[in-house]
């Protein structure tokens, strides 16, 4: 038996030993998209180098692991995850704390804010909102080539919620931190919805830290819906240990003349996978996919991006980058797709990594595939190390050349992060970076793992 169907196998079990916990936690509604979904996962399985999303990612380090149980979580697990304090702070925000997937039980599950939005458990709201809901939960997280989305929607139970009505706007942003915590090597996974209707404007920044040494892995789903004229930003940072894996899938869906921006910074993590779908469906419709990632000692982070341009006069922009060192594997997989029809397209990508040392590599892999003529559509890609001449002109103005490369580094990773609008987290991500170039562990201060 080949490799994929063993590990598929492990995650069938873990549904069929799982599946009556998890529905008797979860709404009617969400229960009825389970068992299409485990269909789909079975014929589909954990992706392989031999699917071409995932060629430069080998999955089996990480789901070829026998993982103790899925988490199902009980009030006190709760406690320490109610303790931890962002390290950002002057970040002014509307703060969410998720313990391996789940929204606290040791407060309301689901609360108003003064402006109107509505945020907390993704479970709850489909109690409580079921015709909002319903309208947008599993409407954009499909694939056909991708069983981690499937398994997702067959397993997940809980996530976070958020609701921006129409005209909203929404001053400070809402910070989603996510917590791993265990007494024992863990899967567990869990399913975001985000709408922002028509005309309002909203940001949220989703934090991801480990507490603990063990075995993790994440399989995490995001779906988000922006409405006409409606401004959204996404930011996700990830500080995650080694012995932690990442799997993200977001998926935005854009209405006319909305504008959106999303941003992966990944500072440290064993296995990364962030996948970003942007569907543009909307005449005028713009959209802004940024990633910044440093990896070192084993460490492997893959981002995938897909600009579907439904319709026409609509804008995408990719700018994503990498600063390898010390045995780290990177890849990128980014795709402009222009349809037929879809005349007056403007699609711009670019992807440039950074090999600080012989054993670093790095993958890259630009597509554009276009069906319309009257479209401007570009992309580049580059991989290799300091520019020389730039170090010695730093150096001959005094400046060591430790510091020098420090200063060039620094300069490239600011290209991505400037781009993010909130000043503190922006200010905090320069600091981070700067330390992780160092070479100092940049853990947030709550962290307890001791990984160097």
């Amino acid at each position: 038996m080949n490799e994929k169907p063993v590990m598929t196998e492990k995650y069938l079990g873990l549904y069929k030993d799982n599946i009556d916990k998890i529905s008797g936690r979860s709404s009617p509604f969400i229960n009825t998209f389970r068992a299409d979904a485990f269909d789909k996962f079975s014929k589909l399985g954990i992706p392989s180098k031999k699917n071409e999303g995932y060629k430069y990612t080998n999955l089996s380090t990480f789901f070829d692991h026998d993982y103790e149980s899925y988490f199902m979580p009980v009030q006190a697990d709760f406690l320490k995850a109610e303790k931890f304090r962002c390290e950002v702070t002057d970040l002014d925000a509307h703060g969410i704390v998720l313990l391996n997937g789940f929204y606290p039980t040791l407060k309301e599950k689901l609360v108003q804010l003064p402006s109107g939005i509505w945020i907390g458990s993704l479970n709850e709201a489909a109690i409580r909102f079921p015709e909002i809901f319903e309208k947008h939960f599993g409407k954009y997280a499909k694939s056909e080539t991708d069983g981690l989305i499937h398994l997702n929607t067959a397993m997940a139970s809980d996530g976070v919620f958020v609701y921006v009505p129409e005209g909203v706007t929404l001053t400070r942003p809402v910070q989603v931190v996510n917590l791993v915590q265990s007494d024992y090597d863990m899967f567990n996974q869990h399913r975001n919805l985000i709408i922002a209707e028509k005309n309002s404007n909203f940001s949220i920044i989703i934090c991801d830290h480990t507490l603990s040494p063990q075995k993790f892995l994440t399989n995490a789903v995001t779906e988000v819906f922006v409405g006409e004229n409606a401004h959204f930003d996404i930011i996700r940072v990830q500080n995650e240990h080694n012995n932690a894996c990442k799997i993200t899938n977001t998926f935005i869906h854009q209405e006319r003349n909305s504008v959106t921006s999303s941003n992966n910074i990944t500072l440290h993590g064993g296995l990364i996978r962030n996948s970003t779908y942007h569907i543009l469906a909307g005449e005028g419709a713009e959209s802004y996919s940024y990633g910044l990632f440093l990896a070192d000692k084993w460490q492997h982070v893959d981002n995938f991006v897909n600009v579907d341009h439904v319709v026409p006069n609509c804008t995408s922009n990719q700018l994503f980058k990498g600063v390898l060192d010390d045995m780290s594997t990177g890849a990128f997989n980014g795709r402009i797709l222009v349809r037929p029809g879809a005349q007056g397209t403007l699609a711009y990508q670019k992807n440039n990594n950074i090999i600080l040392t012989d054993d670093a590599k790095m993958d890259t892999k630009p597509q554009l595939e276009i069906f319309a003529d009257d479209v401007k559509c570009s992309h580049g890609a580059t991989i290799g190390q300091i520019d020389e001449d730039a170090l010695f002109y730093i150096q001959s103005r005094g400046i060591n050349k430790r510091e020098a490369r420090l200063m060039l580094m620094f300069g490239f990773a600011h290209e991505v992060i400037q781009n993010i609008k909130i000043e503190p987290l922006r200010d905090r991500m320069d600091n981070l970076v700067m330390q992780r170039l160092k070479g100092e562990l940049s853990r947030c201060a709550s962290c307890m793992v001791k990984c160097g």
